[in-house]
């Protein structure tokens, strides 16, 4: 068996080039995603989960981003070394991306079954009525009623949720080896979020195949998730293990994370709010950058940025003082 990780990242760092300032949008970040593990990566809006995932397939739909530093390693391979001809090869085939608008990702000119067929012609050279089979069974693979008649369908004739469902296939087309699935339940209703995230799992069974599930929603990870990362302002705040993260979180955000979200064990009687606002991040604060949040701050939190440090089996935290949490 291969214990090697599917996918290594190292020190990543992605920045946004705005007219007279830089955002760093991601700041720094390093984790690993092994083969078959469902990984989550979690913070609040513009913490970075997305820029990340946009990063590891170089794909930023025309914003101006620079990865500045860092290595991307797929099966060892660093993709950031890629031309873009082997780069696009690699799109679609071993790394798929479900984005968080299916309505705004497909084309709404085109039938579903052409959408889905697009990538099996690409990449695996299937011919006209070969694609358009493997299309329709496809689409009832991942549940869509009737495939045989829904394939010539447009986009709009089909529920939000179900046009998640024609994302996945999509996505799924290729057998990839890494699936990321940003947001891919928000904007649907508990019922049919409960049904993609089940999809995702049983995919993730039958197939072999790692997942990136970005998400801002605890209780999604805590469904799904194997490991997970909490990611604030650009940076990694908490590496753990889905139960480690719930049970024992060592990071102050972390745990202001669940003390605001209804729902979550750990969870105070009465939710709290977490005070303040993220940081600008083009103007990056040179300490740790959860401070002027957290009521557990020193000086010493202004001096730099802190490190993630391993503070018990699977788990990782950027905090100094994460021993007041134990």
């Amino acid at each position: 068996m291969d214990n090697h990780p599917l996918l290594s990242i190292r020190h990543l760092t992605t920045v946004f080039e705005m007219p007279g300032r830089s955002v760093h949008a991601v700041d720094d970040v390093s984790f690993d995603i092994g083969r078959g593990e469902v990984f989550g990566l979690v913070g609040e809006s513009g913490c970075g989960k997305s820029a990340t995932c946009r990063s590891i397939l170089r794909l930023f739909a025309g914003a101006p981003a620079r990865i500045r530093q860092g290595a991307i390693l797929f099966n060892g391979r660093d993709l950031l070394q890629l031309d873009e001809t082997k780069m696009s090869d690699v799109r679609g085939a071993e790394i798929s991306m479900i984005f968080q608008d299916p309505m705004t990702s497909l084309n709404p000119t085109m039938r579903i079954g052409e959408q889905i067929a697009e990538g099996l012609r690409r990449h695996q050279r299937l011919s006209g009525p070969q694609s358009r089979r493997a299309a329709q069974e496809l689409l009832g693979e991942v549940g869509v009623s009737r495939p045989e008649t829904r394939v010539a369908d447009y986009p709009h004739q089909f529920s939000g949720g179900m046009r998640q469902r024609v994302m996945i296939a999509i996505a799924l087309a290729c057998r990839p080896q890494l699936l990321i699935a940003d947001e891919p339940t928000t904007a649907l209703d508990v019922t049919i979020q409960d049904q993609i995230l089940k999809l995702l799992l049983r995919i993730r069974d039958e197939y072999g195949m790692s997942i990136l599930l970005v998400t801002h929603d605890l209780g999604v990870v805590a469904q799904t998730c194997d490991r997970v990362a909490v990611m604030y302002a650009g940076r990694i705040a908490e590496l753990a293990d889905t139960r480690s993260l719930l049970k024992f979180p060592r990071h102050p955000y972390s745990r202001a994370l669940l003390n605001s979200i209804p729902g979550q064990e750990e969870a105070s009687a009465e939710l709290v709010p977490i005070p303040g606002s993220p940081p600008d991040l083009s103007a990056p604060l040179a300490g740790c950058r959860f401070h002027p949040r957290c009521s557990h701050a020193l000086a010493e939190c202004t001096a730099a940025p802190p490190d993630l440090l391993m503070v018990r089996p699977g788990q990782a935290t950027a905090c100094i003082r994460h021993g007041i949490l134990s």
